[in-house]
């Protein structure tokens, strides 16, 4: 969908700027109002990043429907988002998109992703309502900045030339994936436009490990396993606190470890990064206590007590996992089962429950998912997405000052701040 901004004549109602997945959901719902609307997008096509996210899946949202536990998941910004979660929540995005002919399923962590395992299924989804609704795209657009008349935005300032319209919507997102367009220009508008603005910093991402047997692993995913941060030898926080996270999966990589529970422990890790040297210690088998594996082990090693032990251990660890633990178990690999002391059985299972990886660092905005930080949410109406210093600007999306885990609770601000935005612009301003 592309169109040409000079051959459009007159003021747009409403004129979004940014084609992701918030700007999109905003547009097309301000359309089916009645308004006309502009959609205008810097990169030659919309939703660049949202054809990527989830690894070309799309993980839409998460299938938590009880609004109070669903907002808890979202630290000190939950207090902020109940009256528009109010209004478009989970029930609300899975309804719509299923309405439109796409179907989705539930899989681990109650992430929601269409039936398809496509993402380009949620951007058929959009850019249809887009057609349907006459939306007019303005793509391979670049937007310069704001023009204001009093307190209000007149037009949006292009290279050559501008367009004008009633209202306004900011969907520009964050700074993460840069080549997608992410590259922050929404943020220097709203500063420009008197907003505070908490500079974004990579928020899921993932971790790099200097340790060499990692790296070895590069590949290797584990569905299960619970990581805890460790400083000065302290374990570092709990459960609630988001910094010892269980039964997640974890992702080795060519860097370090990616995947769902350590992209939700990054910003806790970089936090602990400026007080000193960081570990990672990996429990293999959460479901068993200590007691409980060495009484597994103890079985597995008199079942097999003519067998070499490195051939055994597989039994309860992955095969690609084996000989990092033989290495590290310092037991002869030779070594008969029957032969294992009770000394060595002993430091096997402490290290089955606590192996140990030093963190080196955190990759960029490059490689997050989304970035935290943003426009102070003090200063939007969450009832409308209005800003409260332009009374016909209204921001949403990686745009707010929110910050959030993986599992497809991004996606749902999105579709959340943008359905809202664009039920309310171009009603009558009230003060509250």
């Amino acid at each position: 969908m592309k169109s040409d901004f000079h051959k459009t004549l007159g003021i747009f109602d409403v004129a979004v700027i940014g084609g992701g997945p918030a700007g999109m959901m905003a547009a097309g719902r301000a359309a089916e109002r009645g308004l006309s609307v502009a959609l205008i997008e810097k990169n030659d096509s919309l939703g660049k990043k949202l054809l990527i996210t989830g690894g070309g899946r799309c993980n839409l949202t998460n299938a938590e429907f009880d609004d109070r536990a669903l907002l808890a998941r979202f630290k000190d910004a939950g207090k902020f988002l109940f009256s528009s979660f109010a209004e478009w929540s989970v029930k609300e995005s899975l309804d719509f998109f299923n309405s439109h002919g796409m179907p989705t399923k539930v899989e681990a962590g109650q992430r929601v992703f269409p039936v398809s395992d496509k993402a380009q299924s949620v951007w058929d989804v959009l850019v249809e309502r887009l057609k349907s609704n006459k939306v007019t795209v303005i793509s391979d657009c670049e937007v310069a900045g704001f023009t204001l008349e009093g307190s209000a935005i007149r037009s949006i300032r292009l290279k050559k030339g501008e367009i004008r319209a009633r209202s306004f919507i900011l969907a520009t997102g964050g700074m993460s994936r840069p080549d997608t367009g992410s590259t922050g220009d929404g943020f220097k508008w709203l500063k420009e436009l008197g907003h505070s603005i908490a500079m974004p910093v990579p928020s899921l991402v993932p971790i790099k490990i200097s340790d060499a047997w990692v790296k070895k692993l590069s590949g290797v995913s584990l569905p299960s396993v619970k990581i805890s941060p460790y400083q000065n030898g302290a374990k570092q926080g709990g459960g609630a606190g988001g910094k010892s996270i269980s039964t997640g999966k974890l992702l080795f990589t060519h860097f370090g470890v990616s995947g769902p529970t350590i992209l939700n422990m990054s910003s806790d890790i970089r936090e602990l990064l400026k007080y000193g040297a960081v570990e990672i210690s990996l429990d293999l088998l959460p479901t068993h206590d200590y007691s409980t594996l060495n009484s597994a082990l103890q079985d597995l090693l008199k079942k097999g007590s003519n067998k070499k032990f490195k051939n055994v251990l597989s039994t309860l660890i992955p095969s690609s996992l084996v000989p990092i633990i033989v290495d590290k178990s310092e037991i002869d690999s030779n070594t008969f089962c029957n032969s294992v002391t009770r000394e060595e059985r002993l430091n096997l299972v402490k290290l089955l429950k606590d192996i140990r990886m030093n963190v080196s660092g955190l990759l960029g905005v490059e490689k997050a998912i989304v970035t935290s930080g943003g426009v102070a949410l003090s200063e939007v109406d969450f009832k409308t997405m209005r800003s409260r210093l332009i009374p016909n600007l209204h921001i949403v999306g990686d745009l707010l000052d929110i910050d959030r885990p993986s599992g497809g609770y991004s996606l749902q601000i999105c579709w959340t701040t943008g359905y809202v935005a664009g039920n309310a612009v171009g009603k009558t301003v009230t003060r509250d």
